[in-house]
């Protein structure tokens, strides 16, 4: 393991048995946990890693603002701040381990924090973990693409209209939840979904009528084409 070096390191939705070797090592041996919250009792991905690695409770942990909002100046200045935390640990020669939950390279905070760290200078190492998306398959038991079948990964509901009409299985993530069941419905077919994949928390629905309205933030919806 290299120091001076940000690692971004997925912890996978929620079990904490699904971390993988690599990220367990990386937790183990890096000098500064760096976690996208303010406190690391309200960082999800902080209380998985903790789980699979207790030790991670005695690390130094670095919290970094990324702040939920649509306002790209707001997001801009939250991720440079943070950039500069981080650069400030990478220069005294920290390794640095960045947790996020699923998998880095899938609608993650790191995503943004990265760039900000390579403008920088310093190098910056993907570690890829569990998705929820895989993990919500394997907890309903079935596929998500088999054969020639196609995937799509989709921030759910937006516009789904649209995407329910392409070829395979769709997968929406998070989103406008009554939007998505609503077109899901007007176009009769049906979903599945978990919510809160891997926690003591999680939820199965296997038919679009069981899935809440008021689902949590943490929901993946999986619709299939219908079998010819």
């Amino acid at each position: 393991m290299k120091k001076s070096v940000l690692y971004g390191v997925g912890v996978g939705p929620g079990d904490p048995e699904l971390l993988t070797v690599k990220a367990v090592n990386l937790i183990k041996e890096c000098d500064i946990l760096a976690i996208p919250q303010k406190k690391r009792g309200e960082c999800t991905a902080y209380r998985i890693a903790v789980q699979a690695v207790p030790e991670a409770k005695d690390k130094p942990v670095l919290p970094i603002d990324m702040p939920m909002t649509r306002d790209k100046a707001v997001r801009e200045a939250a991720y440079e701040a943070g950039a500069d935390a981080v650069a400030e640990e990478l220069s005294k020669g920290k390794m640095v381990v960045f947790l996020t939950l699923g998998d880095p390279a899938v609608y993650s905070t790191f995503a943004y924090l990265a760039p900000h760290i390579k403008s920088k200078g310093f190098d910056v190492i993907w570690v890829p973990g569990v998705t929820s998306f895989c993990a919500s398959a394997a907890a309903l038991g079935s596929p998500l693409c088999t054969d020639r079948e196609a995937l799509h990964i989709l921030p759910g509901g937006i516009n789904a209209e649209e995407e329910l009409s392409f070829p395979g299985t769709k997968v929406f993530m998070k989103g406008e939840l009554d939007k998505l069941l609503g077109a899901i419905r007007e176009s009769g077919l049906d979903a599945k979904a978990v919510e809160n994949c891997g926690t003591a928390d999680q939820h199965i629905y296997d038919t679009v009528d069981e899935i809440p309205e008021d689902a949590g933030y943490y929901l993946v919806t999986i619709v299939k084409e219908k079998e010819a």
